[in-house]
């Protein structure tokens, strides 16, 4: 673990100098990934350095244990046992900040709410996800806004699409992905009964499109005579211009231009915007498998949560966890649920590190 620490610690001191860096500095992009790095690193340094004051005043509490004086050694055995205490839960947190971070994890998202199985009364339940929710990314202070609503014929919604922007929006929703179940009596039951419904939340990472810059020595290039409209000239010399961009396999070329300087410019447009385009081709190919994948068939039987209004009761099925505060829950104070759904995933991690070991 200390080998990994300081590993850590040294990377940390050679960001922090790149933030200094006369060309990091001029390169808007490329700061911002390192400030992100930086920031992302100092947390657990100063845990470390915290950590090695720690080993270091231990180191010196075991050699007060040797002196003659009873009451010195009295003094040191007392200072270790607290300062023994304090590593065993030093260590216990380092582990935790040492399990791998899912890098989407800071994204923004994309978070859709579909009415599922249940007609008008699964519709009013996603109309209650949508509140609960909202609620929620205000306590936050996430900004929303609605991409596009479609309202159901008795109240609610059948779906509701919303992009959620803020500080680590993706690391805290990602687990409400699924079908939520509901168990209550409708308000278009007259007959007291308690009726199941669903409705399915999908929640994806937002695209960020990367930077596309691309390296000459990634470039095939080719130019060759142009032929069409422009006269004698376009005929005669080799004005056509050809990139092939080898990594991804994107082809782009221009002969609009009577130069071949002005038809590497055109070419090389088409090219940033060709590749930019198999970015999102890829991402919405993703985004069509993850999002079939995350909700299942939408059933009320493939759920994730149930919310039972009778007994005032939350229960996720995955963590096996159960609340009898479905009042504050529905009301946005989601948090506990979510805090604990996080907290398994990372024993999940830790389980799987050690089990590496």
């Amino acid at each position: 673990m200390l080998d990994k620490l300081e590993a850590i610690h040294e990377r940390y001191v050679y960001v922090e100098e790149q933030l200094s860096d006369p060309s990091v500095i001029g390169d808007m992009n490329r700061y911002k990934k390192v400030n992100k790095e930086y920031k992302d690193l100092q947390g657990i340094v100063e845990v470390y350095l915290e950590y090695r004051d720690l080993m270091g005043n231990i180191a010196t509490a075991n050699e007060m244990l040797k002196e003659d004086d009873p009451e010195m050694r009295e003094m040191a055995q007392m200072e270790l046992d607290e300062l023994k205490s304090k590593q065993v839960e030093m260590e216990e947190q380092i582990k935790i900040l040492l399990v791998p971070k899912d890098p989407e994890d800071d994204k923004d998202v994309v978070f859709e709410i579909r009415s599922g199985a249940g007609g008008d009364e699964a519709s009013i339940f996603a109309g209650d996800l949508y509140r609960m929710y909202s609620r929620y990314f205000d306590l936050q202070k996430w900004k929303v806004e609605v991409i596009s609503i479609n309202e159901g014929t008795s109240g609610g919604y059948n779906k509701l699409v919303l992009e959620v922007s803020g500080n680590n929006v993706y690391g805290q929703l990602k687990f409400e992905s699924g079908a939520h179940r509901v168990q209550r009596v409708p308000k278009t039951e007259s007959q007291g009964r308690v009726h199941t419904s669903a409705a399915t939340v999908v929640v994806m990472p937002k695209l960020e499109l990367e930077d596309v810059n691309i390296n000459k020595a990634d470039l095939k290039t080719d130019t060759f005579r142009a032929s069409g409209a422009g006269g004698q000239h376009v005929n005669k010399t080799e004005s056509g211009v050809r990139f092939t961009h080898l990594p991804t396999g994107v082809v782009a070329e221009s002969t609009d231009g009577r130069s071949q300087i002005k038809n590497r410019e055109i070419a090389m447009g088409r090219l940033i915007d060709k590749i930019r385009l198999q970015q999102v081709e890829a991402h919405n190919s993703k985004v069509s498998g993850a999002r079939r994948s995350l909700v299942g068939s939408g059933d009320r039987s493939d759920k994730i949560r149930t919310y039972n209004w009778p007994q005032n009761r939350v229960t996720d099925h995955r963590i096996n966890l159960t609340l009898y505060n479905l009042d504050k829950i529905v009301a946005g104070d989601i948090g506990p649920v979510i805090e604990a759904l996080i907290v398994a995933e990372t024993a999940r991690k830790m389980q799987e590190g050690a089990d590496l070991e």
